[in-house]
C-alpha cells in the first residue's frame, strides 16, 4: 500500500487522474520518503489495519483502509489499483488517533490475532518489532501529513501495477 500526502489544491478528484499521480509518485517513491510526504506499507497492511482498528477508539479505522473511493472508479468491481481519499479533516483525525493511542495498547488489543497469522515459526518479539515500526512510521507520516494540512492518497499497488506490468 503506498501512501502520498499533497496539498489539497493539486489532487484532482478522479479515480483515472490519481492513477497517474500515484503512478508517478510511485516512479520518485525513495525520494518522496526521504521527503516525508510518502510512505508505504508492504504486505502487512490488512494486519496493520486490524492493530490500528483495535483501539477503543473510532477513528482507528482511518490510516489503512479509511477514505473514500475517488469519482469515476468502478463501481460494481474492485478499481485497478485499488484508490483512497482521505480530506484533511480526516488525515488529523488519523494523525490524532495514532498519536493518542499507544502501540501497546493496539497490540494488547489485537496481538495475539497477529501473531498467529504469522504461524509457529515467528518470535513474537520480532512481529511486534516489525508492528511497532509500521506503527511509528504511520505516527509520523500522519503527523506530517497533518501539520501540512495535506490530503492523503492511498493506492494499493498490486504486482507490476504501479508500472503497467
Amino acid at each position: 500500500m503506498h501512501l502520498r500526502a499533497a496539498a489539497q489544491a493539486e489532487i484532482r478528484d478522479d479515480h483515472s487522474w490519481l492513477e497517474a499521480f500515484m503512478a508517478t509518485a510511485w516512479a520518485h517513491h525513495e525520494v518522496e520518503c526521504a521527503a516525508g510526504v510518502a510512505a508505504s506499507i508492504e504486505k502487512d497492511f490488512g494486519l496493520l489495519h486490524e492493530l490500528c482498528s483495535a483501539g477503543a477508539d473510532a477513528a482507528g479505522w482511518l490510516p489503512v483502509f479509511g477514505g473514500r473511493q475517488p469519482a469515476g472508479a468502478p463501481a460494481d468491481e474492485l478499481p485497478h489499483p485499488p484508490l483512497l481519499l482521505l480530506e484533511p479533516a480526516e488525515v488529523r483525525t488519523a494523525a490524532a488517533f495514532l498519536a493518542a493511542v499507544p502501540f501497546d495498547g493496539l497490540w494488547d488489543a489485537a496481538g495475539a490475532k497477529i501473531l498467529a497469522s504469522f504461524g509457529p515459526g515467528w518470535a513474537e518479539a520480532l512481529v511486534v518489532e516489525v508492528f511497532r515500526g509500521h506503527h511509528r512510521d504511520l505516527r509520523a507520516f500522519y503527523g506530517r501529513a497533518a501539520a501540512a494540512g495535506h490530503t492523503v492518497v492511498k493506492a494499493g499497488w498490486f504486482q507490476g501495477a504501479a508500472t503497467g506490468g
